[in-house]
This record gives C-alpha cells, sequence and structure tokens, in this order.
C-alpha cells in the first residue's frame, strides 16, 4: 500500500483547521448564530424534502401512485417530522434536563440563553420559513387559513426570542409541543396508502390523543402557571415579549384545543366502527 507523502498529510491537516477555525469563530460564533441556523433550517428542509422523496420512490408503493400535490404534500410531512424529533428532543433537553432555566442560578430565567438555545431557534425559523412559504405557494392544498395562522404566529415568536435572547425557557416549553407532529403525519401516510381499517391506525390515534393531551393541553396549562409563578420577572421583558408570552401561547392553546376536540370525535368514530 502506497503510504501518502508527509507534506499531503500536512495540508489535509491545514485544510482541517482552517475549517475548524471558520466554524468556530464565523459560523458558530455567537454574533452570527442566528443566521447561520436560519439558513441551516432551511437548507435541513430542503434535504429531508428530497431525501423523502428519493426514499419514499424506492421504498414506499403508495408513493408512485400518488398525484402530483399528493407527493408535494406527502415530501413536505417529511420535512415537519424531521424538525419535529429535531425541536422536541432539543426543547425536553433544555427544559427539563439542562440546568439553564433553573431556579438555582443567578440572574433573571427570562433573559438566559446560550449557543445551543439560540441555534435551535433559528433551525426553527428557518423550518416556519420554509413550510410557511410551501403552504402560500400552494395555498389551500398544504393546509388552511388555521396553518398560516399557526405558523405565522409561531415564526415570529420564535424569530424574537432567538434575536432578543427573550424567554428562550417558554418558547421551549411550547416548541414541546411539536412531539405530537409526527404522529399526526403518520396518520395521513396511513390514511394514503388506504390502511384506515388496520390496527396500525387505531393504534396511531390513541397515541395522538395522548400525546396530543400532555404535550398541547396539560403542558400549554403547565407554562401559564409557571408564568404566573415567574410573573415579577417576566413583567421585566420588553412590552413586545411580554405581549408575546401572553398572546401566542394563548392562541395556539385555543387552536390546539378546538383540534383535541376533533382527535376526541375522531378516535371515538374509529373504536365505534370497529365494534
Amino acid at each position: 500500500m502506497r503510504e501518502v507523502p508527509k507534506q499531503t498529510v500536512m495540508a489535509i491537516k491545514s485544510y482541517q483547521n482552517q475549517a475548524q477555525l471558520l466554524v468556530k469563530n464565523y459560523l458558530f460564533a455567537d454574533p452570527f448564530i442566528p443566521y447561520t441556523s436560519i439558513l441551516g433550517g432551511i437548507l435541513a428542509c430542503k434535504v429531508a424534502y428530497d431525501l423523502t422523496q428519493l426514499i419514499s420512490n424506492f421504498y414506499s408503493k403508495t408513493y408512485p401512485g400518488l398525484t402530483k400535490i399528493q407527493r408535494v404534500e406527502w415530501n413536505n410531512r417529511g420535512i415537519s417530522t424531521v424538525h419535529a424529533v429535531f425541536i422536541s428532543a432539543l426543547s425536553l433537553y433544555l427544559v427539563f434536563w439542562s440546568n439553564l432555566f433553573s431556579d438555582e442560578l443567578a440572574g433573571l430565567l427570562v433573559f438566559r440563553s446560550s449557543p445551543l438555545s439560540t441555534f435551535g431557534l433559528g433551525v426553527s425559523v428557518g423550518y416556519f420559513v420554509s413550510d410557511l412559504t410551501m403552504i402560500l405557494w400552494l395555498y389551500p392544498s398544504l393546509g388552511g387559513i388555521e396553518y398560516v395562522i399557526h405558523h405565522s404566529l409561531s415564526g415570529i415568536a420564535v424569530a424574537y426570542s432567538m434575536f432578543t435572547g427573550e424567554a428562550h425557557l417558554y418558547t421551549y416549553m411550547v416548541l414541546i409541543s411539536e412531539v405530537t407532529t409526527p404522529e399526526i403525519n403518520i396518520r395521513w401516510y396511513l390514511d394514503t396508502a388506504g390502511m384506515k381499517r388496520s390496527t396500525a391506525y387505531l393504534i396511531n390515534g390513541i397515541v395522538i390523543f395522548l400525546a396530543w393531551l400532555v404535550a398541547r393541553v396539560l403542558l400549554f396549562g403547565y407554562m401559564f402557571y409557571h408564568v404566573y409563578l415567574h410573573y415579577t420577572q417576566v413583567i421585566k421583558m420588553h412590552i413586545f415579549g411580554y405581549i408575546l408570552v401572553f398572546g401566542v401561547p394563548a392562541v395556539l392553546a385555543t387552536m390546539n384545543l378546538m383540534w383535541f376536540g376533533k382527535i376526541i370525535k375522531g378516535v371515538l368514530k374509529t373504536l365505534a366502527k370497529r365494534q
């Protein structure tokens, strides 16, 4: 086996060091994180869309027979699933397992942030921008006005939190609700594949009910209670951030309760058909 020249090895190491310095000093330097993370989120959406399309063409029997708009929605749900897995995992870690928002630390928790928390919010902004653009471009094929409202409010609130460093905790509490997105998408995939009467469809409905109850109903109640307990800190935020902390979750919570009512009806209807 031919040995690689020492000069070539040194050149490769030099390029590696330069690349690491570029990432450290520019891409992930604190002032640039919001912008690089948003761009990264948009690029990740493109990659997820293309990979969903590629994998589905090879491994799904349903995908080739779909209409053009159904394929677009199929691929679009691949994007939202990838984002949901990423952001819900990060949110659970930052809110419940890291000490970033611990009451034991000095300083106001409503103003606490980290490069990781900022990066995660930027990726979500990139996702909301990408998904909202697709929804508007193909409106109403990928979702009606409720999706436009949901994505607009979410995107504005997440972007504000990311750029100002305010209310990262409450933003991530709300983003935990994305844990329900993969189950919703799986339900759509099962329905599109003609598996509405399958056991998998029934189990999926029950999982959605439980996940929605915990992540989009009970957790929102816990968030409002947490805001109440730390109101002396929340009141010190900028007026726009203060309004967002109360307004956006309130609107989303109302929408969640409306959708939860539909979920309950759907589960009961499915159970009745199987009796």
